[in-house]
């Protein structure tokens, strides 16, 4: 099995009934001001920024749309607007592009659902990305992102980024934000995992991950796997809920593999307040980091 993120194996952990004295459920980004001005613009200002990025390889247009003082968390990128300035040549070069696959809002967070071709500088030829921006006085202010490769062949047959894309139920976000909580104490870290019924539906259940078939069969089959090959992991950290009406992605960490940290962010797509989907990227968390400021 891959490295590619298995979020639903989880319960691998929650079953070997580890310690999670240490575990928090949320966590307020230190760096998180709220702002008021233009909220409606603040989609339409991260697709122009990532435009510039991966489309126009603008580095006017980029400052433009970045802060000066711009914050990264990829590990790979160090901090600051310079640094992602020098790349446009070399992504140009390559035609790096970029395709949105689902965009959400939650007061100043943007969440992109993204992929990428041509991105060998990211890793493979073809990427797929959670991307997270925070927007603070009309500029991207901070960037968290998970990326992993594409997976052409499927255990559920789907891709990691297909299905629905229709945003509804707006008046839902904060209550759907809460199921994912919950299902996350309850489930993933351990504190009731025999309710996972309460929170997945069990008669409809499509899965994105590459390794897992769709439904609780295909789930439990992964289970069995991962118990026989003595692989378990945890999430012990949850540091942000994000969402907006019947989408909810979750920002966690963990370990797996042997103790590895790894960042693990799962998308999924609620109805009638049961989990119907799922989406996920999981990516080691490196030792060395080109700044100081972490994944997240």
């Amino acid at each position: 099995m891959n490295k590619s993120a298995i979020f639903s194996l989880a319960l691998i952990a929650t079953l070997s009934a580890c310690n999670h004295s240490n575990t928090e459920t949320q966590e307020q980004s230190s760096s998180k001001p709220k702002t008021t001005i233009h909220m409606k613009d603040l989609k339409p200002l991260a697709e122009k920024a990532q435009n510039a990025f991966f489309k126009d390889y603008n580095p006017q247009e980029l400052k433009n749309y970045f802060a000066p003082d711009y914050i990264q968390h990829n590990p790979y990128t160090p901090t600051g607007l310079e640094p992602i300035l020098g790349f446009l040549p070399a992504l140009e070069a390559a035609g790096t592009t970029h395709q949105t696959h689902r965009l959400l809002q939650d007061g100043d967070f943007i969440i992109a659902h993204n992929s990428y071709d041509n991105a060998e500088a990211f890793g493979a030829k073809e990427m797929v990305a959670f991307d997270i921006y925070r927007i603070q006085d009309g500029k991207v202010a901070e960037h968290w992102d998970a990326i992993t490769p594409k997976v052409t062949e499927t255990a559920s047959g789907r891709s990691q980024t297909d299905g629905p894309t229709e945003l509804k139920d707006a008046e839902l976000t904060e209550a759907n934000k809460a199921l994912i909580q919950s299902f996350i104490a309850d489930v993933l870290m351990g504190a009731a995992p025999e309710k996972i019924t309460d929170y997945i539906n069990a008669e409809y259940y499509h899965q994105h991950n590459p390794n897992i078939k769709d439904g609780l069969d295909g789930l439990n089959q992964a289970i069995e796997y991962l118990l026989a090959e003595d692989n378990m992991f945890k999430y012990e950290r949850v540091h942000r809920i994000l969402g907006e009406g019947n989408f909810v992605l979750s920002q966690s960490e963990g370990t797996w593999n042997g103790g590895k940290k790894y960042a693990f962010y799962d998308l999924f797509r609620i109805e009638d307040g049961k989990i119907v989907e799922h989406w996920d990227v999981i990516q080691e968390v490196p030792v060395e980091q080109a700044h100081s400021n972490g994944m997240f």
